[in-house]
């Protein structure tokens, strides 16, 4: 309560005049998020971050980097010794909100606009001043899995032959992921973190806002696009994931990304990232249940499974993996295809 306090007066210094906060939007880290209404209609949202937990330099300077190529909200004030940031408001209306109210055929276009950001976040965003995700950090992150999922979460820690197989699979998932040609990456891009703005009446701007890049920096090029199309929160047939590879790999290729030449095998490596992706997911959604309190993470776990075994069971290499995944969840696949 001391927090929110502090909070009110540093706004009243920023925003004089009656305004009034909401509730907390957003519980996935430290951070907290509050719509601030003004009094005349309009709204900003204002960051709350501990500095014992947080350090908003980053955002603050990837927020500038992102400003000419992306929709991302401006910095309108800050206490970085305090912990807050003001910020315009981009929307209510996330990805996810807008695709629930939408048929196929307008997703199709959402994921158009969606997929130009994308483009352009890994065209035109410099990378020189954004940290590497490194074969290091790489291997920390999927560890995750190891630590938190299977010994946390299922109550199984990996050993002998198992143990092996793991980290043969982290190895290899790794070394796939260095491979990929290097762009900026946003590290969080699906529905929850793209806002959709306007509406049917006064039409839809399809210049989509992207929230939530703090962790911005330069990575495997199909990192993002696996995070939107193996979304958590919205599934689709994998029919229409592959179609919206296709366009985008096509407006990669123009834009003269580095993507491979044959789609064959840049779809490869989008598969291979999305399992890096699920393998990571699980292993953070364990450790924000059981360490930070957030169960509600549980729930959200069985899509990042699904996902993984339709993938795994797919390629040789993976097969290991795709064992080793079924054994820890007590699955017992039927028939299944190999490439």
């Amino acid at each position: 309560m001391d927090r929110i306090n502090t909070l009110r007066q540093w706004l009243h210094t920023q925003l004089p005049g009656d305004h009034s906060l909401s509730d907390p939007i957003g519980d996935a880290s430290s951070r907290r998020y509050f719509r601030v209404l003004l009094a005349d209609g309009s709204s900003r949202m204002v960051m709350d971050a501990p500095p014992d937990r947080n350090d908003l330099t980053p955002f603050v300077q990837i927020a500038a980097l992102l400003q000419p190529a992306l929709r991302v909200p401006r910095v309108l004030a800050q206490d970085l010794e305090q912990g807050f940031l003001l910020l315009d408001d981009l929307g209510e209306v996330d990805l996810q909100m807008a695709l629930a109210a939408t048929d196929e055929a307008g997703a199709e276009v959402l994921y158009r606009w969606v997929i130009a950001s994308l483009v352009a976040l890994q065209r035109d965003v410099p990378v020189a001043n954004l940290p590497n995700y490194s074969a290091e950090i790489m291997v920390e992150d999927l560890n995750r899995f190891a630590e938190w999922y299977a010994d946390r979460h299922l109550g199984k820690p990996l050993a002998g032959e198992d143990l092996a197989i793991w980290e043969r699979s982290r190895s290899l998932l790794v070394a796939r992921a260095q491979m990929q040609g290097k762009v900026a990456i946003h590290f969080d891009f699906h529905s929850r973190n793209l806002i959709v703005t306007g509406s049917r009446q006064t039409g839809l701007d399809e210049r989509v806002g992207v929230i939530d890049f703090q962790d911005a920096r330069v990575g495997p090029i199909c990192y993002d696009l696996a995070s939107l199309l193996k979304d958590m929160y919205v599934q689709w047939p994998e029919d229409f994931r592959l179609d919206l590879a296709v366009r985008y790999w096509e407006a990669a290729r123009q834009a003269g990304l580095p993507v491979p030449a044959a789609f064959d095998d840049f779809y490869a490596q989008f598969e291979i990232m999305g399992v890096f992706r699920q393998i990571r997911t699980l292993g953070t959604f364990a450790r924000l249940a059981h360490r930070d309190g957030k169960p509600r993470y549980i729930d959200d776990m069985p899509v990042a499974v699904a996902y993984l075994r339709e993938t795994c069971a797919r390629y040789t290499e993976l097969h290991p993996l795709y064992k080793l995944l079924n054994k820890l969840t007590d699955f017992v696949p039927g028939v299944g295809y190999t490439f």
